[in-house]
């Protein structure tokens, strides 16, 4: 572009000059030929860009950390005269995003479509887009572009590793009243029915007994015998650590072969383990039917998901989790600490953290004291490039105390991790530790 504006420039110059001292026909032509490339070109860019639009198709507006997300580009010319060239370029924050591209002669009444494929690799919100549309003539002398603003946004959830059995939070409610006493919400234990009262949801009544009897009748629900699962993270900004890493350049998505990609690794960060963490213990609890609930306190906000089961839930929280930054200002133990009254006996509660500090067992000595069942997935800081002297303190405390306790390094597995922490169960402490809520007949 700078080689053919210096070049249509020194023609008109020379043309020019030569015309002034010595009035040579030639002289004139080449001024003459100047203005007519430099008019032409105008013509070409002002007709190119006109009638020029892209539009974006993706089929998924949520996927994973780790999956390729596919997006379809169409560029549309709805003009009569052929763009010799057009550049789209992808504005997106995605990282690594790919969509941007060089098309040439896209005729008139013509559509140009092509697919994109990034490989995620981070979580949170994108935007999909803005587009810009480039367009020029052949010289080089002028550009024209049309930007089309961001009409779609992409959600990364965070990666979930799988976990097939966890040694821990077995129990059911205690007996009595406790477990007869009837729900407010629906359960999948229904145990009467009644007559509609006002305010009662439609999806409550239960119409064969409502035909037999002439009149509304809903149902009734008694407790779920299993307890609830709680999953609390902590956020607080000064016990989370990161390793510096530079981010490898993953490759094209279309250049793998049979479809196989290199195997996703979570960044060395005390707060994107935990996540994934929490995301996967999430996916496992609810997939065996069990009530789950979810706690954190960031920078900004107290978010808190009461316990529910079902797919419902399970997007809930990972839609959560795709949005978390390690802001927070409120420990693990205070966390803890609050929520612990609010929650049913028998409960589990697990504790994500990389926090060592001594208030992490009063946090559990209260739990317990509560008649809850807590466990500690800690996140080894010195691992991941963090100072947090009294990791090795802390174990033997809450190993004293029989609370399990699954430590997490830097780039281990986390389904090998898993996978040997149930295995290792029941161990003696994990035993005289489920013994402390054994209701007594």
């Amino acid at each position: 572009m700078k080689y053919g504006r210096l070049l249509i420039l020194l023609l008109c110059a020379i043309g020019l000059a030569g015309t002034l001292i010595t009035g040579a026909a030639l002289y004139s032509r080449l001024l003459y030929l100047g203005a007519l490339i430099t008019l032409t070109s105008l013509t070409l860019t002002r007709l190119g860009i006109l009638g020029l639009r892209v539009e974006r198709r993706v089929r998924l507006s949520r996927v994973s950390v780790g999956d390729v997300f596919e997006e379809r580009y169409e560029v549309i010319n709805d003009g009569r005269f052929t763009t010799l060239w057009a550049e789209v370029i992808n504005g997106t924050d995605l990282p690594g995003a790919a969509g941007s591209r060089l098309l040439t002669r896209v005729g008139g009444r013509q559509t140009r479509s092509y697919r994109a494929r990034t490989w995620i690799t981070r979580r949170g919100r994108f935007s999909l887009g803005p587009t810009t549309l480039v367009t020029g003539d052949p010289f080089g002398l002028f550009r024209a572009q049309r930007i089309f603003p961001a009409e779609a946004s992409l959600v990364a959830l965070p990666s979930i590793f799988p976990i097939h059995s966890f040694p821990y939070l077995p129990g059911l409610l205690h007996g009595g009243r406790v477990i007869s006493r009837k729900a407010i919400d629906i359960t999948s234990h229904a145990s009467s029915v009644r007559e509609y009262a006002t305010g009662d949801p439609l999806k409550r009544i239960h119409w064969p007994t409502t035909a037999r009897r002439g009149e509304l009748m809903v149902k009734e629900f008694d407790r779920d015998p299993q307890t609830e699962i709680w999953l609390f993270l902590d956020l607080q900004s000064n016990v989370h650590y990161e390793k510096k890493y530079n981010e490898i350049a993953r490759g094209n998505p279309d250049q793998w072969m049979l479809g196989r990609r290199p195997a996703f690794r979570l960044p060395p960060s005390t707060l994107e383990y935990s996540i994934s963490i929490a995301a996967s213990l999430a996916h496992y609890f609810l997939a065996q039917k069990r009530a789950v609930g979810f706690a954190c306190a960031g920078g900004r906000a107290y978010t808190l998901l009461p316990a529910e089961r079902g797919e419902r839930q399970e997007a809930k929280i990972l839609e959560t989790l795709a949005y978390l930054e390690g802001d927070g200002y409120t420990s693990i133990a205070a966390l803890a600490s609050m929520q612990a009254a609010h929650l049913s006996s028998g409960s589990g509660v697990a504790l994500i953290t990389p926090s060592v500090r001594k208030e992490l067992l009063v946090a559990v000595d209260e739990l317990v004291r509560r008649h809850l069942r807590p466990a500690v997935i800690l996140l080894m800081a010195e691992s991941f490039g963090g100072n947090l002297p009294g990791s090795d303190s802390l174990v033997r405390a809450l190993t004293e105390r029989g609370v399990p306790l699954l430590p997490v390094y830097c780039d281990s597995d986390l389904a090998q991790t898993f996978s040997d922490f149930s295995k290792r169960a029941p161990t003696q402490e994990t035993s005289s530790w489920q013994s402390q809520f054994t209701p007594s007949i």
